[in-house]
């Protein structure tokens, strides 16, 4: 079963089975605005408020932080070369890195909807 949540950081994360996939999400895009560079995580053991991914846009200059804690297992190589798949609408394009060992009661606390309480 596929599991969708939202944070107040403007990611989306999708739980599968043990992994947690990380995306910005329309309210992280609209935040953020064209992304022009992203400085993408390494794999390893993170936890919540860690620096995910340093972003330069239209908007903002800015480090997003973790809203959970995990150990990353695989990233998107690809931002590092076209930052602009971050502005897509498709989560295949938008993810930033998949994570397991995620804790059910940080994932649990993430809002059901982007920009609302669950």
């Amino acid at each position: 079963m596929t599991v969708i949540k939202y944070s107040e950081e403007g990611f989306w994360l999708e739980k599968t089975d043990n992994t947690v996939t990380i995306g910005l999400s329309d309210k992280g895009q609209d935040d953020l605005g064209e992304v022009s560079f992203v400085d993408v995580p390494s794999e390893g053991a993170v936890k919540i408020d860690d620096v995910l991914i340093g972003v330069e846009a239209a908007k903002a200059v800015t480090e997003l932080t973790l809203p959970v804690s995990g150990t990353i297992i695989a990233v998107n190589e690809a931002l590092e070369d076209e930052p602009s798949l971050l502005n897509s609408t498709k989560r295949e394009e938008t993810w930033i890195a998949k994570l397991t060992n995620v804790s059910s009661t940080e994932f649990e606390a993430l809002l059901n909807e982007s920009g609302f309480e669950g």
